[in-house]
């Protein structure tokens, strides 16, 4: 009994190890040092040297920005400043520059004709089929308004009067494209608690107040020129301003922290937000409607209704950061090193399916053992290692078995 316990220990503490079948083929050879080179080439170049695997990243960027808009321009006859066009005021990320107005004004809370066309009337029958419709300028009474000398009129609204009419038509202000637009962007990774602003460290004030961005001239410059945007997104400023649109203007921060802070710079690009919308029968370009409101003397409010057609412009911070870590650089030299192991496949494949010596190749890499010799070792040592019969192959080999070309 002592004898048996003493061969399990000793069977347990044995190192076993994989045989090794070298396969001297030339073709098999190139294939698996072709697919080595590519799979290495892939780990180098891409995921170490592009995608730089060996850096622990932070994409949870802090952003604030700042913008002012500077430019006059002229439109139904005057002048226009900031403070005419620009909404909202207070210098967000995301802001409009109106180019044109439909103004109503002088109106007051009472009952009056509906512009709209499809409240175009014949009877009170007609309106009255209409008293819920919320596409009007106020809410139908039911009532046909018609001139004493037509016999075709217009549904009567409760509201503010007299209605908007926006089928007038306003040439839109052009001068837009020369106005200006003043960024100012300050980041923060957290994780490696770096902050930058998009102003180069040597930018001084002479240069702020006449640099004006240009992507290749001054790609940092924080000024932009409003008809340069236009023609980096490739559209026309008359169409623009005439319906409306959305710019967006995307402020990337792509920063490499095992590098000088300095070389850390925004990059900037500019796209058209509504482009899918572009080609709809409805809702083409951007507007928005508000009022100025007023009293009378004797208290009685009124007001003056805008309907404003504006380019908005959403300025978007997106950033990554990245520097040197232990963790993800041993991470990915272990996947590197695994991989190569696909090269073996490969091989393997190609080795037991295409070629002449196929069998021959199965034949010295998988050894097969019968129900029938396993009982038969079994019954010779119940706790030792299987042992084969005379008549199998020996696995006890530890050298190298080689097949040459002439198997193959």
């Amino acid at each position: 009994m002592a004898s048996k316990l003493l061969g399990c220990v000793s069977d347990f503490f044995t190192y076993e190890t994989t045989k090794s079948v070298v396969v001297k083929s030339w073709s098999v050879g190139i294939i698996n040092r072709i697919v080595q080179l590519l799979i290495i080439a892939y780990f180098v170049g891409w995921v170490f040297i592009h995608e730089k695997a060996y850096q622990m990243t932070d994409t949870g960027i802090e952003s604030s920005v700042m913008t002012k808009v500077k430019g006059f321009g002229y439109h139904n006859n005057r002048v226009m400043d900031v403070a005419d066009y620009v909404s909202p005021s207070q210098g967000a990320s995301v802001f409009c520059i109106m180019t044109k107005l439909i103004i109503t004004e002088n109106q007051f809370q009472g009952k009056c004709a509906e512009t709209v066309p499809m409240f175009k009337c014949d009877t009170n029958e007609f309106c009255e089929k209409h008293l819920n419709a919320y596409l009007g300028n106020g809410r139908i009474t039911g009532v046909c308004l018609k001139a004493s000398n037509e016999s075709q009129g217009s549904c009567e609204i409760e509201g503010w009067c007299p209605a908007e009419n926006d089928s007038v038509q306003n040439k839109p202000m052009l001068d837009v494209q020369n106005f200006t637009i003043f960024i100012k962007n300050s980041i923060r990774f957290p994780l490696f608690n770096v902050t930058r602003g998009n102003f180069p460290s040597n930018l001084t004030a002479k240069d702020i107040k006449k640099c004006i961005y240009h992507p290749v001239k001054t790609p940092y410059c924080p000024i932009f020129r409003v008809g340069d945007v236009l023609k980096y997104i490739g559209h026309d400023v008359e169409a623009l301003a005439d319906k409306g649109g959305e710019i967006g203007i995307n402020i990337e921060w792509k920063c490499n922290l095992d590098l000088n802070i300095k070389l850390c710079e925004p990059r900037y690009s500019f796209t058209r937000l509504d482009a899918p919308f572009m080609k709809n029968a409805v809702s083409k370009g951007y507007n928005f409607r508000f009022a100025k409101y007023f009293k009378t003397e004797n208290g009685t409010e009124f007001r003056t209704l805008h309907k404003a057609y504006a380019i908005r412009f959403d300025i978007m911070v997106t950033g990554i950061a990245g520097k040197f870590n232990t963790i993800p650089t041993l991470i990915n030299l272990v996947a590197a090193f695994t991989s190569v192991g696909l090269g073996t496949v490969l091989c393997d494949i190609i080795l037991l399916n295409f070629l002449q010596g196929a069998e021959q190749y199965k034949a010295k890499k998988f050894e097969e053992v019968s129900g029938a010799q396993i009982e038969a070792s079994l019954s010779q040592s119940q706790c030792s290692q299987l042992s084969i019969k005379p008549d199998m192959k020996s696995s006890y080999d530890s050298g190298a078995v080689s097949l040459t070309d002439q198997a193959f």
